[in-house]
């Protein structure tokens, strides 16, 4: 017996897209970015049904801590990097591995006497997404002056993002990979650029570490192609109850506001999900569910933990049944993103813990 609303997380399926990210790079080292709570699938669950990866991503250095606490033992690297004398201390407890993108990161360390020095380290090169690393002629320095530091061990890697692989034959994707190859000339150690988007159309950008994200969980990187096209299977599938049904009369209206009028007699379902589950507030009015094989509108505003449905066309429906608020064949969750004018990035981390994680596969 469910206790609504939940997240089914299908690990199965997460493999079956982690095979696919090898199908396409078939060469390279696997960087699995499990940031944000493995995209709100949960990182713990996902790091061990995902211990084939060569090493994981994660933006912040908690989130690697609670990596290893639980026992994660791949190689973690910091997005973010290391942004404190005690942050330093830290990566170095846990065996982390810092993305370091300004100078002064670099000089903290530099000051610093730690327990044992820093590995798997890497350099963010700045190549046109203007958010941050070193510009491409000041890397070959930077890396000589990180290597001169006794806190760190190993290979330096290299790496970059791209702005717009998710748009497919755009100008600026050839742009950052000249400049990225203008920053590695000469350059000995391990190399990384590709995400997602350029995993599946850019083979030229992935070196020699890929960081795939979004398509480990079965959603598209991309607006115009569905992940059934790209192959991919829907990990999450989020589900809610049908909790009440009213009969109205036209006329009355539905929620907060008001803001919509039955214009004839018919069954409005009540679900248990809201905005305070993390269910997008803009999806009010808009949104789509699936009930019995099928597919709804959501009726009025969403509340904090209540949406109104359409019954109208469901014959046969009772309280209790199940509500599939995305991750089936009729309602994928890159479908009700951009009926809420969003990615499915967003959807899929805004899930919070009121939500229940359940894995099976």
């Amino acid at each position: 017996m469910h206790n609504y609303p939940v997240a089914d997380i299908d690990l199965a399926a997460l493999r079956h897209n982690f095979s696919k990210v090898k199908d396409y790079a078939p060469e390279a080292k696997v960087m699995s970015v499990i940031k944000a709570n493995a995209y709100g699938h949960g990182d713990i669950e996902v790091a061990k049904a995902l211990n084939c990866s060569d090493a994981f991503a994660v933006a912040r250095l908690s989130e690697g801590i609670r990596l290893r606490k639980a026992g994660i033992e791949k190689p973690i690297v910091i997005l973010e990097g290391i942004l404190s004398t005690k942050q330093c201390e830290q990566a170095s407890e846990y065996d982390l591995s810092p993305v370091f993108h300004n100078l002064q990161q670099i000089q903290r360390l530099s000051t610093l006497t730690l327990a044992k020095p820093l590995t798997f380290c890497w350099l963010m090169v700045e190549t046109g997404m203007h958010r941050l690393g070193f510009a491409s002629d000041k890397v070959s320095e930077t890396v000589t002056r990180l290597k001169k530091t006794e806190n760190i061990a190993g290979e330096i890697g290299l790496m970059s993002h791209f702005a717009n692989a998710d748009i497919p034959g755009d100008e600026r994707n050839t742009e950052q990979q000249v400049t990225m190859s203008k920053a590695i000339a000469g350059h000995n150690g391990p190399t990384s650029m590709a995400n997602s988007a350029a995993i599946m159309t850019l083979p030229t950008s992935h070196h020699h570490w890929i960081r795939p994200g979004i398509m480990l969980y079965g959603a598209s990187p991309f607006n115009d192609k569905t992940a059934l096209s790209l192959g991919l299977k829907p990990v999450m599938q989020a589900k809610a109850q049908l909790i009440a049904i009213e009969w109205l009369q036209s006329g009355e209206q539905v929620g907060y506001g008001g803001t919509w009028q039955a214009d004839k007699p018919m069954q409005v379902g009540t679900v248990n999900i809201g905005y305070g589950d993390g269910y997008n507030r803009l999806l009010s009015n808009v949104g789509h569910v699936s009930i019995g094989n099928k597919v709804v509108k959501v009726l009025g505003r969403v509340s904090m933990d209540l949406i109104c449905v359409d019954l109208s066309e469901l014959s046969m429906v009772e309280v209790g049944d199940e509500v599939i608020l995305w991750g089936d064949e009729r309602v994928s969750v890159d479908q009700v993103a951009k009926q809420a004018k969003t990615i499915a990035y967003e959807l899929l981390c805004q899930l919070n813990q009121r939500v229940t994680r359940q894995y099976y596969g």
